[in-house]
């Protein structure tokens, strides 16, 4: 029985490899016909820009580009929700739409979001302009971040704004006149009225759609020539953004860079009045220059750099020579001017906060002028050490001083001499010293005479 048994085991193992060969086969074949549909299946990158343009959104979209060249993919998907920015960055961000190799299409969504002023700029160079219905896009007349320049200069500005826009607008098939009235006259545009004028290509409700309207159309590209567009049951990647853009994204907004300042410099100031803690100078010089470098990246009026300047010389001189507060008030009301026009912002969005400019400088005109004040009142009672610092402290007799004897002051023993006779015990008050000999008078004795009538 047990041969019998035996016997059977070795056809029973033979069918188990035999099965797992095949079943290996299968899932192998499975593999390489998925990989072949993967290969087959078109590529759409997606960059989602919902944010102000400045330089951050500048770099995000270089990379995305290159990205997407590098992939092979087979356009890429801009999602646009922006209020504007940055003429700069706007200029630098079309050159980037315009020269990319692969296909750009730009997705003004979902439902709310906006495609204003610099992000008009930016839908109207893509290869596909394309907006959700509830959508809305224009008012593009370019705003100057040093103030208002005058009639001249102004008219300067926007005529090269509108011939910008001219300058890819035609070239992509769509109606310059309605692009310049959004910059002449700063007109916005509904979704379907931008497709009525024919500033976009068309509407869709949401990304699904959108591809699949855009499958076979042919985009006419900047050189001249015509792309067809493969993008039935695209693979849709969405680019996420790295650890640095996350970082300047953070850094970049006016008002963190102005608490990054203000805390740092307090820290700094920290450090100097009590050296060799370190910690308040390393981390206070930190910050500073965080704030130094995003600052840099966004435009800055010098004049209310001047003004930060005269706040904290106002704040200094309040401390060290006393105006009854006038000073201090001065230099708090220049603190929340400087703060309030430190950022030359082209929209609301990226300008400082009223309420943060506010509580930022009465809390830093008010912790700087009490720390000014004990360094000061600490430097001037430096001078005062051993018998300087007992002048006008009390003391008593602990013998009779006719005229020197032993008196207690503070609980130290010192020799002194008195301008008239003293009882043990009587109480005194040091006025003076000659090295080590106090002089003392009993405090009955310094009241004023009394004038006669």
């Amino acid at each position: 029985m047990l041969q019998s048994v035996r016997g059977f085991a070795i056809p029973i193992r033979g069918l188990a490899v035999r099965a797992t060969v095949r079943i290996a086969a299968v899932l192998g074949l499975v593999g390489c016909s998925l990989a072949a549909v993967a290969a087959q299946q078109p590529l759409v990158e997606k960059l989602v820009l919902f944010d102000t343009i400045q330089p951050v959104s500048a770099g995000q979209l270089d990379r995305a580009i290159a990205q997407a060249n590098a992939d092979g993919a087979a356009a890429l998907l801009v999602e646009l929700d922006t209020p504007g920015g940055l003429l700069d960055s706007t200029r630098s961000m079309v050159g980037t739409i315009l020269n990319s190799r692969v296909p750009v299409i730009v997705y003004v969504a979902p439902a709310g979001a906006r495609a204003g002023s610099a992000g008009f700029f930016l839908l109207e160079s893509a290869d596909v302009a394309a907006m959700a219905p509830g959508t809305n896009a224009g008012a593009a007349h370019p705003v100057l971040e040093f103030g208002k320049p005058d009639d001249t200069m102004s008219q300067k500005i926007e005529n090269d704004a509108e011939a910008f826009l001219r300058s890819y607008v035609m070239r992509r098939n769509r109606n310059p006149e309605a692009a310049q009235a959004a910059v002449h006259a700063s007109h916005s545009y509904t979704a379907e009225e931008a497709l009525t004028e024919h500033l976009i290509d068309l509407t869709a409700s949401d990304e699904t759609q959108l591809l699949a309207d855009l499958d076979g159309r042919t985009v006419t590209r900047m050189d001249g020539t015509g792309r067809v567009l493969h993008l039935k049951g695209a693979r849709v990647v969405t680019l996420q953004p790295t650890l640095r853009e996350d970082l300047l994204g953070w850094l970049i907004n006016p008002n963190i860079a102005l608490l990054l300042l203000v805390g740092g410099a307090l820290l700094i100031y920290l450090e100097f009045n009590t050296p060799g803690t370190i910690v308040p100078g390393t981390l206070g010089t930190l910050m500073v220059l965080l704030a130094v470098f995003a600052l840099n990246l966004l435009p800055i009026r010098y004049t209310a750099v001047l003004l930060l300047v005269a706040a904290l010389v106002l704040l200094l001189l309040e401390a060290k020579f006393g105006g009854h507060g006038v000073l201090a008030l001065a230099g708090i009301v220049c603190l929340a001017l400087g703060t309030l026009t430190l950022v030359a912002a082209p929209v609301p969005e990226m300008a400082v906060n009223p309420w943060v400019a506010i509580g930022l400088s009465l809390g830093f005109g008010a912790i700087t002028f009490f720390l000014v004040r004990l360094a000061v009142h600490a430097r001037r009672m430096k001078t005062r050490l051993g018998a300087d610092a007992l002048v006008g402290s009390s003391a008593s007799a602990m013998e009779a001083l006719a005229p020197e004897g032993h008196v207690l002051v503070e609980g130290e023993i010192w020799r002194a001499i008195s301008s008239e006779p003293v009882k043990v015990g009587a109480p005194l008050r040091v006025v003076g010293h000659e090295q080590y000999l106090l002089r003392v008078t009993p405090v009955d004795s310094q009241r004023p005479p009394q004038t006669p009538a």
